[in-house]
Parts: C-alpha cells; sequence; structure tokens
C-alpha cells in the first residue's frame, strides 16, 4: 500500500499516465498529475477523486519540456504536499516514422526535448524532495530503446528511449548510496492514443503473448516497483510488451 504517499505523474493525462495514476490512487496514494490539456487532467482528476475520494489527485498544467514551468509546478506540489515520494518520468512523444532525409528536424528536436529533457529536468527539480523522502523514480522508455530490439524507421523515438535507459542506469547507480531507487519500464506495443487508429489485431500478431498491452498491464507493474515490496530492486529495465521484444 502507499498510504500517505505522493506521486508525481508526467504525461498525466492520457494512456499510461492516467491508468497508473487511477493505480496508485486505488493503492492510497496521493497523485499530482503534470500535462499540457488542462481539460483531459482535470477530467481525469475529478474522475479518480469520484471514485477513491476527494483530494487523491490533482492536475498541475505543465509542459515538461519548459525549464521554467516544471521549475515553478514542481515547487507548487512541494508546497502543497510538504513531501514527495514517487516521481513516474510518463511523458513523451511518438511522432509519424520516416526516414532521416524527409524527418523535419523540428520533430526529432522535439521528441529529445520531451522523451529526455523533460525528464531530465523534472527530475532535477523533484530530486531534493525525493532526497529527503528517500524515493523512487521510475522512468518510461520503451522496447524501441532496447539495444537488442529494432523495428520500423522511428528514429528519434527510439534513440530518445535508448537515452531513457541510460540516464536511468546512471541515475540508480549514483543515487543508490543516497536512498534513491531509479528503476525503468520498457512498454511494448500497449492500447494508447499513441496508437492512433492502426489496428490493433496486426500489432497482436506479433506478440508471443497474441494480445495489445492495455494501460492497466503497466500500471501494475509501476506500482509494484514504488512499493515497498521492491525495496531491493534498482536499475531494473523491465520490458513490458508480452514478449514482443524477445
Amino acid at each position: 500500500m502507499l498510504n500517505g504517499k505522493v506521486a508525481i505523474i508526467t504525461g498525466g493525462t492520457s494512456g499510461i499516465g492516467a491508468g497508473t495514476a487511477e493505480k496508485l490512487a486505488a493503492e492510497g496514494a496521493v497523485v499530482a498529475l503534470f500535462g499540457r490539456n488542462a481539460e483531459r487532467g482535470n477530467e481525469i482528476a475529478n474522475k479518480i477523486n469520484s471514485i477513491f475520494g476527494m483530494n487523491k489527485c490533482e492536475f498541475f498544467k505543465c509542459d515538461v519540456s519548459s525549464q521554467a514551468e516544471v521549475k515553478n509546478t514542481v515547487e507548487l506540489v512541494g508546497n502543497k504536499f510538504s513531501h514527495i515520494d514517487i516521481l513516474f518520468n510518463n511523458a513523451g512523444v511518438m511522432l509519424p516514422s520516416m526516414e532521416i532525409e524527409r524527418m523535419p528536424v523540428d520533430d526529432w528536436k522535439t521528441t529529445l526535448d520531451i522523451n529526455i529533457t523533460g525528464m531530465f529536468l523534472v527530475t532535477r527539480y523533484v530530486k531534493p524532495y525525493l532526497l529527503k523522502s528517500r524515493g523512487v523514480i521510475i522512468n518510461n522508455a520503451s522496447i524501441a530503446g532496447l539495444q537488442y530490439y529494432a523495428a520500423g524507421r522511428s528514429y528519434a523515438y527510439s534513440a530518445s528511449k535508448a537515452a531513457v535507459i541510460q540516464f536511468s542506469h546512471q541515475m540508480a547507480k549514483n543515487y543508490g548510496e543516497e536512498g534513491i531507487r531509479v528503476n525503468c519500464i520498457c512498454p511494448g506495443i500497449i492500447d494508447t492514443p499513441i496508437l492512433g487508429d492502426r489496428d490493433r489485431k496486426i500489432y497482436a500478431e506479433r506478440i508471443p503473448l497474441g494480445y495489445v498491452g492495455q494501460p492497466s498491464d503497466v500500471a501494475n507493474v509501476v506500482a509494484f516497483l514504488v512499493s515497498e515490496a521492491a525495496s531491493y530492486i534498482t536499475g531494473a529495465v523491465l520490458p513490458i510488451d508480452g514478449g514482443a521484444s524477445i
């Protein structure tokens, strides 16, 4: 159980972020949702509060690629709740894949700005709180970032997610002695808005378990990794993909 814990979830307005917010609230945590879409964010927070009780979830508008917004928003959360125990760096984008000679440079920059620089910024400003609470960080990468897995032409996305994995290794190595655990998850094909209108059946055929995962499949793993049951796990890079990366 996570009673009394305060969790920040970036990219919390849909998909894995929203599903994990609901799961952590169910486990007793108070959740601060970060995202850019205030309408969706407030809808999710209101839904969670209606299920688990008022003040279990609050939305904070924040673009993780903006240093000023991240700094100010983390300070708002810290002042409101007095402590932060869990950080789920989940915000990310996957722009259309294409050959590098056709890829707009702005697409490359946007992908890295959100997927890795955003993670750096949020971690930078949340870390002082996690030092006090001896907290936990979960970074959301992807099987696309794994060294032994490559598919399609998602150059920017795959490169950014590989960076997330190595960033997680570095933090786990250096923050362990300071009492902070850091783990990295690598979801595979999960049924979220990032898949758009792609045919789920085609993806399911590529997965050994035979079906596309749901946000709850990822949320359950995150909830375990941030719990005391995982207190001796740090530096892990865990695929959640139904075997797709085998």
